[in-house]
């Protein structure tokens, strides 16, 4: 297969695990309170759809991405309307079967789609596989705050590579965003995979060093653990500075959570 094939495939077996997961959950379940900012079960799913809606619509063109942007920003609409409008405001397994409905429709859009196709977005343009990416980080990052909830182990595979990439690649991405200057050189970054094979990136430093669980460190590049709370080894002061405030996906600047206030 081909990048964006390996991709396609590994966001198809990231979605159909949670899907698996969610549908094991008694109906009490879906409205009880995650970690992540006090979201329920049905909040995680139902922003999942939102986004895979939006990534629907963006393949489309990018007139109906614009249209419903427009849609999305009426002065009228109270926080979370249009997302309820989207969902045709279910919950529990009517939200799971229309997520999961809508996410193989836009992996089968993804599959369909010549390489070198860019798909607007809320922040810059993104190529298509870059876009499958950042489908697959959100899901497996937010399918966390459920795993957690439900004290149940989170299983993940070297497909996850896919997320260590993008938290490498926003190294100075993470600074700029935070309108502050990337501290330099970059750490070198050396990950033991779920697999059990090693993964590095960068020039390879004793003093500046990322070292540890591959999981680990994509959970803290995308904010699902503050770095405190964790077993990863950093050495020196950027790589230091870096795991402090790292956060791989687009958006304003989000502080980490507080350490202890994520685990399960």
């Amino acid at each position: 297969m081909n990048d964006l094939a390996n991709i396609i495939a590994d966001l198809r077996a990231e979605g159909e695990q949670l899907c698996t997961f969610l549908a094991t959950l008694d109906e009490a379940d879906w409205s009880r309170a995650t970690t992540f900012k006090s979201w329920t079960v049905n909040d995680v799913v139902e922003h999942l759809h939102m986004s895979d809606f939006l990534a629907v619509t963006s393949h489309k063109g990018s007139d109906q991405f614009a249209a419903v942007m427009k849609q999305m920003s009426d002065p009228n609409l109270k926080a979370g309307e249009f997302s309820k409008q989207v969902t045709n405001n279910t919950s529990g397994l009517d939200l799971l079967n229309r997520w999961k409905t809508l996410f193989d429709e836009m992996c089968d859009r993804f599959a369909a789609t010549e390489p070198s196709r860019r798909l607007t977005w809320v922040g810059p343009d993104m190529g298509i596989s870059m876009f499958a990416t950042a489908r697959f980080m959100e899901t497996w990052s937010h399918s966390w705050a459920i795993y957690d909830l439900m004290g149940v182990p989170k299983i993940s595979t070297d497909s996850i590579k896919n997320i260590a990439t993008i938290g490498i690649k926003t190294y100075g991405w993470t600074f700029v965003n935070r309108k502050e200057v990337p501290p330099e050189p970059k750490p070198y970054v050396k990950l033991t995979a779920p697999s059990g094979e090693v993964w590095s990136w960068n020039e390879p430093q004793s003093d500046n060093v990322v070292e540890g669980d591959a999981v680990e460190f994509c959970q803290v590049v995308t904010q699902v653990r503050n770095i405190a709370d964790v077993n990863l080894l950093v050495t020196g002061e950027p790589a230091t500075q870096w795991m402090d405030v790292a956060q791989c996906f687009a958006g304003p600047p989000n502080d980490p959570p507080v350490p202890g206030s994520r685990l399960k």
